[in-house]
């Protein structure tokens, strides 16, 4: 119990006059109420000893309560941290926003930690730092599902739970995936090719072959595309994670002999970069582009006509709600199991898919102003 200049804390009136209402009525000789202005009649010594005595017990039980509030469900030190794959690209910029927002309402420390760009490898030596650190928990997007398998499940075998966003790595002991279902986000982006060029062309793919969530996506693009048999994929790229290596690559398809009717980008990098390429070479407008996601450039595009669409993924929501369901796992809040850790199946959903929009030209101010609204990367 805290004291300040050797005093017993105040104690408010109204948490002691019950417990003095409660005194034997012998002890006041005085039918009157406590609650009465009336002077109390006099006191004798053994009287007054036991009223004293109580009163200090009311007091003191009163002033230790006040002091002593349940333990706070959070701890001072609770830090999460999110591992991106490639920290400087607005796409994981605006995740950090959803992190440290959510952060804020939890009253937990998070912070988000990654290469600068596409480097699993980097990616990899970030998370086993962080593992490391020993952290309430981890959200992560895996890069190289395989090369991160070992790590993940040493991570959860040290009692840490793991939580994987935007890429998956189902084959790991991660507890759960939050992100876009890619396969249908790829069906998406192959669809609203189709219709933009009547169901007729040749397309080109830009995407990062071995990483999960980029794979399901072309297998998605193929899928939709058998119901367009006049559509035909010329090529599939690999652009790296870069914009440069986009617009390298699709100057050289556009360039060559055959003709390029519409590119399809599966990763946020692809859709600036071709369209940069394609501008250069006076072809802005007349080859389409169904891009992917909703950074800034991106959008620029879309606003001068580079750009048809582009399909938006929720990274925001992604990291907002991942943090959530890290703290639930942290402090075991679902209780169908006594422990997570020792559960038979996860105590929260294993997969949730937060989903996709499409953005063109009709509602592009509309994200514009939700993007600018969001909380600036620390």
């Amino acid at each position: 119990m805290s004291r300040y200049r050797g005093e017993w804390p105040l104690v408010g009136i109204s948490s002691v006059v019950p417990a003095l209402q409660s005194l034997p009525a012998s002890s006041t000789k005085s039918s009157a109420t406590l609650s009465s202005c009336s002077r109390w009649p006099p006191l004798q010594w053994s009287e007054r000893s036991s009223f004293a005595l109580q009163l200090f017990a009311v007091i003191f039980l009163a002033g230790t309560l006040a002091a002593c509030g349940p333990e706070p469900y959070h701890q001072q030190d609770e830090r999460y941290v999110l591992v991106a794959t490639s920290v400087a690209l607005p796409y994981w910029q605006e995740a950090q926003a959803g992190l440290q927002d959510s952060a804020k309402v939890l009253g937990v420390k998070a912070e988000m930690i990654g290469p600068e760009g596409f480097v699993p490898d980097k990616e990899l030596e970030a998370f086993q730092k962080a593992v490391a650190e020993k952290p309430a928990g981890i959200l992560v997007s895996v890069a190289r599902p395989d090369a991160f398998k070992a790590a993940i499940d040493a991570a959860v075998a040290q009692g840490i739970p793991v939580i994987c966003l935007d890429a998956d790595a189902p084959d790991t002991k991660r507890v759960l995936f939050i992100g876009t279902d890619n396969f249908r986000a790829g069906q998406e982006s192959g669809r609203r090719m189709a219709q933009i060029l009547k169901g007729q062309g040749r397309v080109a793919i830009v995407s990062i072959p071995g990483q999960l969530n980029v794979d399901d996506r072309v297998r998605g693009v193929n899928d939709a595309l058998q119901k367009f048999p006049g559509i035909k994929v010329v090529a599939t790229i690999d652009d790296k994670g870069d914009a440069r290596e986009a617009n390298d690559q699709i100057s050289k398809l556009a360039n060559g002999k055959d003709k390029l009717d519409g590119v399809i980008c599966l990763e946020a990098s692809g859709g600036s970069g071709s369209a940069e390429a394609l501008h250069r070479l006076d072809l802005s407008g007349k080859v389409a582009i169904v891009a992917f996601d909703k950074d800034p450039d991106t959008l620029d595009f879309i606003q001068r006509g580079a750009i048809n669409e582009t399909i938006a993924q929720k990274p925001y929501v992604m990291a907002y709600y991942g943090l959530k369901l890290l703290d639930d796992l942290h402090h075991n809040a679902v209780h169908e199991f006594k422990d997570w850790k020792t559960a038979p199946a996860a105590p929260i959903p294993t997969f949730v898919d937060t989903g996709t929009a499409v953005v063109d030209k009709a509602n592009l101010a509309q994200y514009r102003e939700a993007l600018a609204a969001h909380p600036k990367p620390l």
